[in-house]
Formats: structure tokens, sequence, C-alpha cells
């Protein structure tokens, strides 16, 4: 019950402000800011205090559910968010980062999984570093995209002759490109981290071993790919840093997350998301009998299969 009034209470927060966000729109008010950014910052202290509430009442590791995940990313873009109002509060940025935000906690509220993980691979020093490196990544994207579509926004708007009136004031094409380029090689560096640790994670695990095909692993891959090009292409093409060029290539990386993010949430697999559960095999089987006298089964070295057809699951 308090954790639904919980996440109600924060959500509800952030709805306020994106509200006030599009109160833009309409008229200009000189305390608007003030109300904007109060209530942001209540709904962080509640989603701070709900995330730490979580993180003592849930058994296994904490925050390391991939429902948690979710919680942990919006909380970190409303911190962005926040830093950045503050420096431009003249800015609207919640326009932008706001509906994310609350994109984040409906998946993590109706979609995502609320098991965590066990205290085991998730609490050691190397699942530590490959969450918070999946993570940082994924928030360097949603900034790298919120920044693109600005900065195409802004193009589109200074293009036009004469200019409109502007209710919304919008930062320097300059500024938007420099955080473009940015959030592309902040998200390359930091999901490599992650695929790093993970892959040290996998070598390393003793029970229940992801396997290689494993969907989620599969999709983090090819997301690692795409944001190294762009990082790589970005890098060693000049005019690629700035210009629409670098706009398109944050949106196209918010496109490939939220695909791999999808893979995760909606495909059912041993690394988050749909969980595929690691059934033992039966007492009276060949290979339990053996490993209980101390012999090798004949189907360990390939001449006898001791279940019968493979399931398709991992080896």
């Amino acid at each position: 019950m308090l954790a639904g009034v919980g996440v109600i209470c924060f959500t509800g927060s952030y709805a306020v402000a994106l509200a006030l966000e599009l109160s833009r729109l309409v008229f200009r008010s000189g305390i608007r800011g003030a109300f904007l950014l109060g209530w942001a910052a209540a709904g962080l202290v509640a989603h701070s205090a709900y995330l730490y509430h979580e993180a003592l009442r849930v058994p296994g590791s904490p925050l390391s559910s991939t429902r948690d995940w979710y919680l942990v990313a919006s909380w970190l873009l409303v911190v962005v968010y926040l830093y950045l109002t503050w420096c431009r509060p003249r800015v609207p940025f919640g326009l932008f980062v706001l509906p994310l935000v609350l994109g984040l906690i409906g998946v993590a509220v109706f979609l995502a999984d609320a098991s965590p993980n066990p205290r085991g691979p998730a609490s050691t020093a190397w699942g530590v570093i490959h969450g918070v490196s999946i993570l940082l990544a994924t928030v360097a994207v949603l900034v790298g995209f919120v920044a693109g579509l600005m900065y195409m926004e802004q193009a589109r708007r200074l293009k036009r002759k004469p200019a409109t009136p502007r209710r919304l004031r919008l930062p320097s094409l300059e500024w938007l490109g420099r955080l473009n380029y940015r959030a592309i090689v902040l998200a390359a560096a930091a999901l490599g981290v992650g695929v790093a640790s993970g892959m040290v994670l996998v070598v390393r695990s003793r029970e229940g071993r992801v396997p290689w095909s494993d969907p989620t692993i599969v999709s983090t891959w090819v997301a690692l790919v795409w944001l190294v090009a762009a990082a790589l292409v970005a890098a060693a093409y000049p005019p690629a840093r700035t210009g629409r060029r670098v706009a398109h290539l944050t949106v196209a990386s918010f496109v490939v997350l939220v695909a791999a993010l999808g893979v995760g949430l909606l495909w059912k697999t041993q690394h988050g998301g749909r969980h595929v559960p690691f059934v033992p095999p039966p007492a009276d089987c060949p290979d339990v009998r053996a490993s209980e006298k101390g012999t090798v089964p004949l189907a360990a070295v390939g001449k006898v299969p001791a279940h019968g057809p493979a399931h398709g699951g991992p080896p």
C-alpha cells in the first residue's frame, strides 16, 4: 500500500511540473519557475525516499530488479532536468525531459519485472559496475535524444522567414550540438564498460549462466556497435559533430535503445525482463546420480544422451 502511494506521489509531482512547463505555451509568469522547481524537487525527494525504502524492504540485491532499474533511470533523468533548469531557467527542458521520465515510470509500474536478483552476482563489484554503466548509458542516450529534438526544432524555427514570435526560448544550435556529441561519446563509453563487466559476470557465474545467445545480450551488443560507430563517425568527421547530423545520430540512438529495452521487456530472457526460470533436473537423472557418486556420466563425454532430445535452453 505504501509503495503504491509513493509511486503516485512522485509521479503526480512530475505531472504537475510538466503541466507548469506546458503553461509556457499559453502565458508568461515571473513566479512559475519557482513553483516548477519546487514541484519537481518535491517529486525527487519522494522518489528518493521510495527507492531507499525499496532497497531496505525487498530481499535480495538492493534495487536489482528490472522495475527498480527503470525507476532509478527516471530518478537520474530528473536530476539532469533539475540541473539544466537551474542553470537555464528560461529554457523549457521539461517539455522534452518530463515525458520521458513519466514514460520510464510507466514502464516500471506496468511492464517491468519486480522480482529482485538473488544476493550473488548482482551484489558483487562487477555486478554493480555492470548495472551502473548500463544505467548511465541509457540516461546519456535519453539526454542526447532531448538535445537532438531541441536542435531540430531550433533549426526549423531559425529557417522561418520572417521569424515568428517565440514564446519558448531554446538554447543555441552550437550548445545543443556540443551536448549531442558529448551524449553520444558518454553513452558509447558507458555501454562499453557495461558490456565488458557483463562478460566478466557471465564467465565467472557459477549458477544459471546466461547464454551468449540470450536476446537481451544480443540486443545490447547491437546497441553498443551502433553507439561506438556513431561516436567514431562524429570523432573522425568534424562536420558530424555539429549540425543536423549529430542530432540525427542521437535520435537514431534513441530508437536503437528503445528496441534493445523492448527486447528485454517483451521477450523471454534469462537476463532481466521476462525471466526463463532455471528448472533443476530430477533426482533420478543419470547426471545427478553420477555427480553424487563422484563419477562422470557418459553424456558428459558425448557418448550417450542422458536427457533425450535438447530442450532449447542453455547447456
